[in-house]
């Protein structure tokens, strides 16, 4: 199979979706590899090391996606790159169509083949290729979170850790996933009162018992989540429906409840956000202010740390990439249950429900699309 990565154009976006390591795995199974010029610059490869690896390196994206079967990318693509888009043609990414209904309806009308690493499962049926990036934004969360507690950005003016005599900073996370509990991990050591809602009671058990006395488990009610909200210094949306919509739990008329200069953190705006008044934000304008609330919601917050994450990401998308690879979409998908999952459009057809409810189009099953 021809492979094809090129430079990710979202803003501040320095991920690469191939490492020189994973070229040399690819050409190893027999396959073609193309790079664009530099697009690893921004995680610290150069072109000499992916043309050490066996890639051939291509100045113009277009020449890239014009020549490869298959396009491992980051981060969804933007819209000066649907023109790129063809027929039959797989797109292996993050898509989050949850929150692009644009793209979405781009892929089935161009016939792309649209593999989200967001919806990729393995067989305890966890999210591998998402599983990272969650780890990675969920310690970031607190970084930034107690950046713009800094009364120079609009927030409290709160050292989240206190010093002796003075109250320490109350951060309340709200969802106990991989994100979640990253985030708590990352809360502790900030020396923070931590606070940590979740809906799901056997989650909750396991989080009681890794943290012990120093993160407050709640049921997340209304009514806890009112109250947490009161209290908070740093809030922390880490809500996660796999493929879908993220459920707005922090709602507009929350804030006012909330101290002024607070901070929300919404690690899950790739999918919408899980407070209402959440809308995406860039690494170079990554805030703003809404009745007296600090939001910060940057849509790829690992971008911040590329060689972390590049080399984070490609640890686990690798092992699905070559199965397609070697295999074809079509039989890989039959393998393996995952890769299966992880297929959002095919055929000109959306093949995941909570995709296909998100952006308002008709739900298809794979299995009535691949023979």
């Amino acid at each position: 199979m021809i492979i094809g990565t090129t430079k990710e154009l979202k803003n501040h976006e320095y991920r690469v979706g191939l490492t020189p390591d994973n070229v040399s795995d690819y050409v190893n199974h027999g396959h073609t590899v193309y790079v664009e010029k530099d697009a690893g610059a921004g995680s610290g490869f150069s072109d000499e090391e992916y043309i050490a690896a066996g890639a051939i390196i291509l100045d113009d994206p277009a020449e890239v996606f014009a020549k490869a079967d298959m396009i491992i990318k980051v981060k969804e693509p933007e819209e000066c790159e649907y023109k790129y888009f063809r027929e039959g043609q797989i797109l292996y990414t993050y898509l989050h169509l949850a929150s692009s209904p644009e793209l979405a309806k781009m892929l089935m009308e161009k016939g792309v083949k649209g593999v989200a690493y967001e919806t990729i499962t393995d067989n305890a049926g966890n999210l591998p290729c998402l599983r990272p990036m969650s780890q990675i934004a969920g310690r970031l969360s607190i970084q930034e979170g107690a950046k713009y507690l800094e009364k120079a950005y609009g927030g409290r003016g709160i050292l989240l850790g206190g010093v002796p005599g003075v109250e320490r900073g109350k951060i309340v996370i709200i969802g106990g996933g991989v994100a979640g509990t990253f985030a708590a991990k990352a809360a502790i050591g900030t020396d923070a009162q931590v606070t940590l809602l979740e809906v799901n009671h056997n989650r909750l058990a396991y989080l009681e018992d890794v943290f012990g006395a120093s993160v407050t488990t709640l049921y997340s009610s209304e009514a806890n989540i009112r109250k947490a909200l009161k209290e908070a210094d740093l809030v922390i949306g880490s809500v996660l429906i796999p493929g879908g919509k993220t459920p707005k739990l922090v709602r507009k008329e929350h804030l006012p409840l909330m101290k002024k200069g607070a901070v929300i953190v919404d690690i899950a705006i790739d999918q919408g956000g899980c407070c209402e008044t959440s809308h995406v934000t860039t690494h170079d304008d990554p805030v703003f202010i809404e009745d007296g609330v600090v939001h910060y919601c940057v849509g790829n917050m690992p971008g911040a740390v590329p060689y972390t994450s590049t080399i984070a990401l490609t640890n686990s998308t690798l092992r699905y990439g070559l199965m397609i690879a070697d295999n074809g979409l079509e039989k890989a998908s039959k393998m393996d249950a995952g890769v299966a999952n992880g297929i959002n459009i095919y055929g000109g057809k959306c093949t995941n429900k909570n995709v296909a409810l998100a952006v308002d189009v008709e739900y298809t099953a794979l299995c009535g699309v691949i023979a």
